[in-house]
């Protein structure tokens, strides 16, 4: 048995203060008391608040090697994508394991404890599969597990280059890898892929532009018992795309196709109609924002309080990695909302810290995840309140004044994985410039 001490965390929507969270050698929180002394177990005292692990809900790990290098280049997110194409044109199993472990330990320092991976480069760069046909998913996982942090894969559908002029475009060279051919070989390929303890396997859609309407149903059927990830309305020429082919928006044509549920997660969600968040909301869809994605790109800030007003519940992710920072996407939902409408507390600091924890973890298919609670993971985040961001801040509210250079302790499955500021196993800096040095010779090569 393990005590995690801590002077005040969140348990049950509220801070509490001066509390042990007793931890079992299985990873789980068996009881949570007030703090005493003495005592016979192990303690481990946390500064600051804790809080529930975070969940990062949308992830493509490989963007990371982007940062600093498109934000000043102008454009759209159309024009973003060419560098994105460099960028996974240069990946290859060992490369992808070597870059995406870096960036999974960045991911641990900011408190991530469960992130949902996107993924869709499949394949050697002109389609062909490699010998084991899952090698970059395997090359995820495998890095996940190193950093310390737990993985959805979201194993990801890819058919078509495009939707223009009404119709599906073929597959564009640079696109190749992601695809399988046919939504039949996505599906004997993902059926390969096993869970264990800190796997889950999920689905995803790329998006309405990527894979036909009669192939929806065909993927829904076949992750019937996973988690299933959308790309959804994050560009308003994706809707106008959708309205010319098929007479409907992207939401309408998933609902069409039986693609909304509660196990599904509509990422982006930016440009809906009135129509689009009744139909999220009533089926229970999730939402997954990635603002700080969102305003890089220009995409747009996308009906928050609506969709959860609506039924919709909501979760974060940091998507292309332009900020691996969970507490500045939970932050941004506020005051995003806040730009939007001119009035402030549209979003209250219990709500913001649901998306950033249970409900992130729910949309990925973890339900025993993201409280701070008897007979959950203990998953554990301590932010310091003594930092030239944090001292003064009101516990309840720090959510809204930390960002992940404040956090000093990250506990997973009841593993201090971050102490000090520090990952435990992983050169976390080291490792970013060797790998992303690496990805852009490969790509100047």
């Amino acid at each position: 048995m393990t005590i995690f001490r801590a002077k005040a965390a969140w348990i049950d929507n509220t801070i509490r203060f001066n509390v042990d969270i007793h931890v079992g050698p299985s990873g789980f929180i068996d009881a949570i008391t007030a703090s005493h002394e003495p005592v016979q177990d192990d303690v481990v005292d946390l500064p600051g608040v804790v809080y529930p692990g975070f969940a990062n809900a949308h992830s493509h790990a490989f963007h990371r090697a982007l940062r600093g290098r498109t934000h000043a280049d102008g454009g759209t997110f159309w024009t973003w994508r060419q560098g994105m194409y460099q960028a996974a044109a240069s990946l290859t199993p060992d490369s992808y394991y070597a870059l995406a472990r870096a960036v999974y330990g960045e991911m641990v320092l900011a408190g991530v404890t469960s992130v949902g991976e996107f993924h869709y480069v499949h394949h050697a760069p002109d389609g062909t599969p490699y010998a084991d046909a899952n090698a970059m998913g395997h090359a995820l996982i495998s890095a996940a597990s190193d950093a310390g942090l737990r993985i959805t894969l979201l194993d990801t559908c890819y058919l078509a280059g495009g939707l223009e002029a009404g119709q599906h475009l073929a597959l564009a060279p640079e696109q190749r890898r992601f695809s399988d051919g046919s939504v039949q070989a996505w599906a004997s390929r993902v059926s390969q892929l096993t869970e264990s303890s800190t796997v889950r396997v999920g689905a995803a859609i790329h998006s309405v532009r990527a894979v036909p309407l009669d192939a929806i149903p065909v993927v829904v059927d076949a992750s019937s018992s996973w988690p299933l990830h959308i790309h959804v309305s994050e560009q308003p020429a994706e809707n106008a795309a959708c309205v010319e082919a098929y007479g409907c928006t992207p939401t309408e044509l998933l609902a069409s196709a039986g693609a909304l549920s509660t196990r599904t997660t509509a990422v982006h969600a930016t440009h809906l109609t009135d129509n689009d968040i009744a139909l999220l909301g009533s089926s229970h869809t999730f939402s997954c924002f990635c603002p700080t994605t969102e305003r890089d790109l220009a995409d747009g800030i996308g009906p928050a309080t609506a969709l959860a007003s609506a039924g919709s519940p909501l979760c974060l992710g940091s998507d292309q990695h332009a900020v691996i920072d969970l507490l500045e996407e939970a932050r941004a939902l506020e005051m995003h909302e806040r730009l939007e409408t001119n009035e402030r507390g549209r979003i209250q600091p219990a709500d913001i810290v649901t998306a950033l924890t249970n409900a992130g973890h729910e949309s990925l298919g973890w339900s025993d995840i993201g409280r701070i609670a008897v007979g959950q993971r203990a998953d554990l985040v301590a932010i310091r309140t003594d930092t030239v961001r944090t001292a003064g801040s009101d516990p309840g509210q720090i959510v809204l004044s930390a960002f992940a250079a404040d956090i000093d302790t990250v506990v997973i499955d009841g593993r201090v994985r971050v102490s000090a500021g520090q990952h435990v196993s992983i050169d976390v800096e080291r490792e970013l410039v060797d790998h992303i040095s690496h990805l852009w010779s490969r790509v100047k090569a």
